[in-house]
């Protein structure tokens, strides 16, 4: 799927938002403002979403544009991988969500993983830090770095949360429908054979 439209309207969004953050002249911010309208239209073209939604997700974002952040935890029960299912789509993944201010990256993946599956974990090893869009997954309107972390197993029982409602352990030959706005089967299979090699280095990009 050709998605260059995407690349686009991200790029003359952050244009938009970083020139709107620090200008004070009142002419560029109008010029500022079409560019952010003219960057949504281009989305909602192609996206078949709502222009009105669009401009209204581009004009909630302020300050300097920066990437958003989604930490996953990778946890191991024997040969076994941790998946939740998603209630929105019905598919599997790996525990995460988006950072929050004041927690660090580490945090994050132990809160969520503990949110959305009911285990208590410690983060021991950074897997991977990806850009969202090199990584195959379906056209997203933000633009996502992706941080995976080994999570130690240390406790608790399963249990669902408001946004999973199924819990397991699936070993590499029996891994579930997957949710592939959130995770893609190259990063599953990446992250066991990291559990098979310790050593190998953190993957980035």
């Amino acid at each position: 799927m050709d998605t260059k439209w995407l690349e686009w309207a991200k790029k003359l969004q952050a244009i938009a938002q970083n020139g709107l953050t620090f200008t004070e002249n009142p002419f560029d911010i109008e010029r500022y403002k079409t560019l952010r309208a003219i960057a949504a239209e281009i989305m909602a073209t192609y996206s078949n979403r709502e222009p009105s939604y669009v401009l209204d997700l581009f004009a909630d974002e302020i300050g300097y544009a920066t990437p958003k952040v989604d930490v996953r935890g990778a946890v191991f029960r024997d040969d076994a991988l941790l998946f939740v299912k998603e209630r929105w789509d019905g598919c599997w993944t790996l525990p995460g969500g988006w950072a929050d201010i004041g927690d660090s990256p580490s945090e994050v993946a132990v809160r969520e993983v503990y949110e959305e599956s009911g285990y208590q974990t410690r983060a021991v090893k950074l897997l991977a830090v990806y850009d969202r869009d090199r990584q195959g997954h379906p056209p997203f309107e933000h633009y996502v770095y992706k941080l995976f972390f080994q999570c130690e197993l240390l406790g608790g029982s399963p249990s669902t949360s408001i946004e999973t409602d199924e819990v397991g352990f699936f070993g590499e030959d029996e891994i579930p429908e997957l949710s592939l706005t959130r995770i893609m089967p190259a990063q599953i299979a990446r992250i066991f054979q990291h559990h098979r090699n310790p050593d190998l280095p953190t993957d980035f990009d």
